[in-house]
Order: C-alpha cells, then sequence, then structure tokens
C-alpha cells in the first residue's frame, strides 16, 4: 500500500530545500510520532527530499545571470562544495545552493556535500525525539 504520508514528508522536504517556505523538521517529527519504527525510512525520504531541492536551487543557479562578486560569492568560491554542507542552515542554505550553481561548481561534490549535509542533520532531529 502507497504511504502517502511518505509522500507529504518527501513534499514538505523538497519545498523547504528551495526558496518556497516550507518546515520538513515539523514533518519529520509529525511522522516519527506516528510511525516511530520507520525511523530509517523517514529520515532517507526526506534527506532525499531537501537534497533534491537543494539540487533544484543550484541547477537554477546555473541558469541565472551571473553576480556580480561579493563577500559571500568570494567564501563560496574558496571552500567550494564543501560549504554546501550548511546547506541545511535556513536561509542561508538557499543562498548556497543557488551560489554554488552561479560559480558552476561541479555538480557530484555538490550533490555529496548536500546529501552529507542534509542527512546529519535529519538523522541529529531523528535521534533527539527517539
Amino acid at each position: 500500500m502507497f504511504d502517502w504520508a511518505l509522500l507529504g514528508l518527501f513534499a514538505s522536504a523538497f519545498l523547504s530545500a528551495t526558496v518556497l517556505p516550507g518546515n520538513s523538521e515539523l514533518a519529520l517529527l509529525a511522522y516519527l510520532k506516528f510511525v516511530p519504527q520507520q525511523v530509517v525510512l523517514a529520515v532517507t525520504v526526506a534527506t532525499a527530499g531537501n537534497t533534491l531541492g537543494g539540487l533544484s536551487s543550484y541547477w537554477l543557479g546555473r541558469f541565472a545571470p551571473p553576480p556580480a562578486e561579493g563577500k559571500s560569492l568570494s567564501w563560496l568560491r574558496r571552500y567550494g562544495a564543501t560549504a554546501l554542507l550548511l546547506s541545511w542552515v535556513p536561509v542561508v542554505g538557499d543562498a548556497l545552493c543557488i551560489g554554488a550553481g552561479w560559480l558552476r561548481l561541479k555538480a557530484f561534490p555538490v550533490a555529496m556535500m548536500l546529501l552529507i549535509g542534509k542527512a546529519v542533520r535529519y538523522v541529529a532531529i531523528a535521534y533527539a525525539i527517539m
């Protein structure tokens, strides 16, 4: 049977990683309140949705006109894809993903850093409530 709640968790996580407002942490907490035995599945679904949402911002940044160079972009240029470990931080994370696209950072390292940063956050949230 299809689990609509997992689809909702995925959608919330995806949208939360874009410039659209969202709160995937609450969606994860709600899911785990009702189905605590599926913590690994829930964290995996939330991580996948949030990572793909971050990658959508990255790809939008690749197609946007290049921005004027500033302190933020020079910081991102200096740290490269590693800076995307902080992509989970509200507001800042969206800018990091878009900036990585603007700077044409390589997609694979960007995806890996997004995945790691977002997974660690969801694991920490799930661990805190279990």
